[in-house]
């Protein structure tokens, strides 16, 4: 599979972490939030090549959320949170706020990853 196949005629493409129980519990929610607004999502832990085709690193991958927005840029971590944010309806005005709060989610979210990530490599869920 091609990652970038349908990203220029969608809004975002989502790369997530299904071993994961609480992300994916939390892109599972957000999907349903998001209804059918034209956002992709790629689960990496069943198709772990798409990280060759972006050319990332298939580990960075699972640790963080990755977003490629309308624009093509990949956002990640943090980032990728509030392009998600900015997609769903209703939720807009929470993507300003993670935006103008990054000082403060950043680290935030890179402390939580991390641990996320140590916690399921400890689990065997990947």
């Amino acid at each position: 599979m091609q990652a970038d196949d349908n990203a220029a005629s969608s809004p975002a493409t989502v790369y997530y972490n299904s071993a994961c129980p609480v992300c994916d519990a939390g892109i599972r929610r957000q999907r349903d939030r998001m209804g059918d607004c034209g956002v992709r999502f790629i689960d990496v832990h069943t198709e772990p090549d798409v990280a060759d085709d972006l050319g990332i690193d298939l580990e960075a991958l699972r640790e963080r959320l990755h977003v490629r927005d309308a624009s093509g840029a990949m956002q990640v971590g943090e980032r990728a949170f509030t392009a998600l944010l900015s997609q769903t309806p209703g939720r807009q005005h929470w993507a300003t706020v993670a935006a103008r709060l990054g000082w403060i989610t950043g680290p935030l979210y890179k402390v939580a990853a991390r641990l996320l990530y140590c916690w399921n490599r400890r689990r065997g869920h990947w």
